[in-house]
């Protein structure tokens, strides 16, 4: 070995070549990181390989500072799929592993815990009498403690201990200092590891679903749990993980948002007497470190997280579990913009472990992977228990006069199951107190400059805030364009229609729950125990109350304004509003009672709202599939987004202008590849940067990478590449 090949975290596509370090310490691996020098600065790279001899002189290369690592921070299948990502997104291997490695391990930390030293008495100091010591008390007082128990080195202090005094002590061989050895738990969870808590009665569905899993669940198959909102999902994913667990084997669970993670949890440790951990963005930089080494180290059973938990390496994987698949929350929407469900099906392919994928509402590109038959699909049709389907209505709110948004008949179904000791669930997808400030004497509305779009006005805190930059100004009780008072807002947010429930509801507690009432640790888990105590009760809130959330008490949902999403430029907007009028529907009536869905619309007519009412999400979702079909979007075709963004919207369509003309000259170029734009993003202005972007469509995935790798090489070329800030998006779901 003469050359080692390191990957840098830095945007360039290559790996950088140095000498082994001049030391007879330990020796770089394969997956461990190394502290090489880089320009000016000292970085932590990750060693790929090694060759003889590098296309540059020796005398130019440069030694490696220090070895960090003497044996792979990554398990086999998860390196192979890190280095798969990081060309199927075309990025630098060396970002890529950067970001699947917790923070402190990315800041140089040891892998490793460091060994624990105690300082523990020897059978001479118990039979030496505390009388021979009188004369140096010091040593009499250490002596007495470590009679009563070991002291750990960094216990010292706080004993009111030095060291100086033990290490005499040691001298006269009354103690001795060893290192502690942990006892390792991974084997006492297996050993004692029971199923408890109450096992609910599946349904023949349910029953099903869990026959054909568990028939093959010692090697790959990739599952589609599709089932209706409230048709006992978790119970499936239990029952699996029963088997699963039973053989020694750990369960990665992902769920789209950290409000899921509590309820998760409570459920999984009901059920199991085994460690379950909780990996989320949520937690701090040394509690994660602590979950990602209990996790490789086999000490937990089952790791619940967001997105990033994919990337934690398990010592006995036996299942990964994607809870709501759809959610566009799996979609990394900068730096790496990776999509989790489709790397966690790669990862259970190379593990070699079943994936199980549930939804009520799956993705259209999970339904087209079952068409394909590169997916299974089991169906749980009828609700789990004694829960009925919820009857659903359209609400006609032309000419009618609402109060804070609310209309009349749905405020009447409201006092009905309060009055009954039930719950009531609002969905309104606006936070704030409304969308707009207006003045009524000129018609100023108040405006993100950053952004150009308007300010949402937060009354509590008096304040307007941008929610594309987060910007935010002080409520001011002037026009700053006619100086006149008559400020008006405009439009209803959570806020707002709180302070309404208030004032119509009294005596009946309100519960919002959006992101600026759950911006403080732990407010999100009370607010639900609130909920759960049972009783009348309000819940107010955003998307952060449609997913996977279960109410027992619950009887009516209403969401107030679903107009705002029949009407789009993006043609996947009707599959997200599908999507979300169907979870937030399947709030109501889950435990046994009757529930009610209410939907406020000026336009009762539209073909999506009929669809979905009459004939269900998966009926829409086929029609769907088929509209893609007849003009080639999307899971039809294949999609590649190159943005770019500049501060006087001139250069970065210049940019995408010459790369339309480098992609179109290219003498590789696939002629059934098809350029659209450069056109403005749907969201023109964001944080002070204009945004442009040109699309790359090819029937074919293997084909459109095939034209992106002849491509990128030549885009640093052009003479605008270095004048704005670009980037390319593989299978976008974002404008």
């Amino acid at each position: 070995m003469s050359v080692v090949q390191v990957a840098l975290p830095v945007p360039i596509l290559r790996l950088f070549d140095y000498l082994p370090p001049n030391t007879h310490g330990a020796q770089p691996v394969i997956g461990g990181r190394v502290r090489v020098p880089f320009g000016k600065r000292k970085i932590i790279g990750i060693v790929v390989g090694f060759q003889e001899r590098s296309d540059l002189p020796e005398t130019q290369l440069k030694q490696i500072i220090e070895v960090l690592d003497t044996k792979s921070l990554y398990p086999p299948p998860l390196w192979r799929l890190l280095h798969w990502a990081a060309g199927y997104y075309h990025l630098p291997v060396g970002e890529v592993l950067k970001q699947a490695l917790p923070v402190l391990l990315r800041h140089g930390k040891p892998a490793q815990e460091k060994p624990l030293w105690q300082w523990i008495i020897t059978k001479k100091g118990q039979t030496t009498t505390l009388e021979s010591l009188k004369f140096a008390p010091k040593q009499q007082q250490a002596l007495a403690v470590l009679r009563h128990q070991p002291i750990y080195r960094h216990q010292v202090a706080e004993k009111n201990l030095n060291n100086a005094v033990l290490q005499v002590l040691r001298n006269k061989k009354l103690c001795d200092l060893r290192e502690y050895h942990q006892p390792q738990q991974q084997s006492d969870w297996r050993t004692r590891f029971i199923i408890k808590g109450t096992q609910l009665k599946l349904n023949t569905d349910q029953t099903i679903a869990v026959g054909k899993i568990r028939n093959e669940d010692e090697r790959y198959a990739a599952w589609l749990l599709s089932g209706i909102t409230g048709s006992g999902k978790t119970e499936v994913y239990l029952s699996i993980l029963e088997n699963i667990l039973a053989r020694g084997k750990q369960a990665l669970v992902l769920v789209p948002e950290i409000s899921l993670t509590p309820q998760t949890t409570a459920r999984f440790r009901e059920r199991f007497e085994a460690p379950v951990d909780v990996l989320h963005s949520a937690l701090n930089d040394k509690e994660r470190f602590a979950v990602w080494q209990r996790a490789r180290r086999g000490e937990s059973a089952i790791i619940i997280g967001t997105r990033s938990a994919l990337f934690t390496p398990l010592l006995q994987p036996g299942v990964i579990i994607i809870d709501e698949e759809h959610d566009s929350s799996y979609k990394q929407q900068e730096g790496w913009r990776y999509q989790a469900r489709d790397l966690a099906v790669f990862r259970a392919r190379e593990e070699n472990i079943p994936i199980v994928m549930g939804s009520a509402t799956p993705a259209l590109e999970t339904l087209h992977n079952v068409r394909r038959g590169k997916y299974r699909q089991l169906d749980l049709t009828r609700r789990a228990g004694s829960a009925k389907p919820a009857l659903q209505q359209l609400v006609d709110i032309k000419g009618q006069q609402l109060i804070g948004g609310l209309a009349p008949v749905l405020i009447s179904k409201m006092r009905q199951h309060l009055q009954a000791d039930n719950q009531v669930l609002l969905f309104l997808n606006r936070r704030g107190y409304s969308s707009a400030l207006l003045c009524h004497d000129c018609g100023w509305v108040a405006e993100c400059q950053r952004c150009e779009r308007y300010y949402t006005l937060h009354k509590k805190q008096r304040q307007l805030r941008c929610h594309y930059c987060n910007s935010q100004c002080l409520l001011s009780n002037q026009c700053s364009h006619c100086g006149s008072t008559h400020l008006l807002p405009v439009g209803v947010g959570t806020e707002q229609l709180e302070q309404h429930l208030c004032t119509l509801f009294s005596g009946i507690p309100v519960s919002r729950i959006d992101r600026d009432t759950t911006s403080r640790k732990g407010a999100l888990e009370q607010h639900l125990a609130n909920v759960h105590r049972g009783g009348a009760h309000i819940l107010v809130g955003t998307q952060m109350l449609a997913k996977g959330h279960h109410f027992c008490d619950v009887t009516l949902v209403s969401m107030l304004n679903v107009d705002s999403a029949l009407f789009s430029t993006d043609f996947r907007a009707a599959e997200r509003f599908a999507q979300l009028c169907t979870q937030v529907a399947g709030r109501a009536g889950r435990a046994g009672k009757q529930g009610e869905v209410l939907l406020q619309t000026y336009h009762p007519e539209h073909p999506l709202l009929q669809t979905l009412l009459h004939q269900g999400y998966l009926a829409f979702a086929q029609q769907t599939l088929l509209e893609r079909q007849s003009v080639m979007l999307p899971p039809w075709t294949s999609h590649a987004l190159f943005r770019a963004q500049d501060r006087d919207n001139h250069q970065a369509a210049e940019f995408l202008q010459q790369l339309r003309k480098l992609l179109e000259a290219n003498p590789l170029k696939d002629t059934s590849v098809w350029l659209m734009g450069p056109v403005p993003a749907l969201q023109p202005k964001l944080c002070g940067l204009w945004r442009w972007q040109l699309l790359v469509q090819h029937a074919s995935r293997k084909r459109l990478q095939q034209f992106l790798n002849n491509a990128l090489p030549l885009v640093k070329r052009l003479p605008a590449a270095h004048k704005v800030m670009w980037t390319l998006d593989v299978d976008p779901i974002e404008s």
